[in-house]
């Protein structure tokens, strides 16, 4: 398998058509499917400089998106400084293992640290083993249990 190369960069407007793909793609892998009114809210608070909303950074190879990850930050009441969610994160199927999701995630862990938030967190389903083996090597599995309302 050779090494490909790519740029971790910000999402930017013209990216819309490619980030859909993307994200309609990482959806469909928790089995979910959102109505267009939330992509386009999701996208122009990815694009937007409100500091409230989510940012959104893309692995781009040669102009084609190939990963994409959405982050977001907010207080905490054990912190005075902010802390930053990592909500998001997929990289197309043809590159995985390949250091995409590596790279987006240091690329958020760096965004962080520049925002002067060193707290990045992120979840995901007990049943994606493949990118868990990723996050045991670049994170520490916590013990806490999520819950939502009923």
């Amino acid at each position: 398998m050779s090494h490909q190369t790519f740029a971790v960069r910000t999402l930017r407007a013209d990216d819309e058509p490619q980030w859909r793909d993307l994200w309609t793609a990482y959806l469909a892998f928790y089995e979910t499917e959102l109505p267009n009114e939330i992509f386009e809210s999701t996208f122009a608070r990815l694009i937007g400089d409100d500091p409230q909303d989510f940012s959104g950074l893309v692995a781009d190879q040669d102009g084609q998106l190939i990963g994409l990850t959405h982050y977001l930050f907010h207080r905490h009441g054990w912190k005075i400084e902010n802390t930053c969610y990592l909500q998001d994160l997929y990289a197309v199927p043809q590159v995985r293992g390949q250091g995409v999701g590596r790279a987006l995630i240091e690329a958020v862990y760096a965004a962080a640290d520049a925002a002067g938030a060193p707290s990045v967190y992120w979840l995901t389903q007990e049943f994606n083993t493949e990118a868990r083996k990723l996050y045991d090597r670049i994170g520490t599995v916590t013990p806490f249990i999520k819950y939502q309302r009923a």
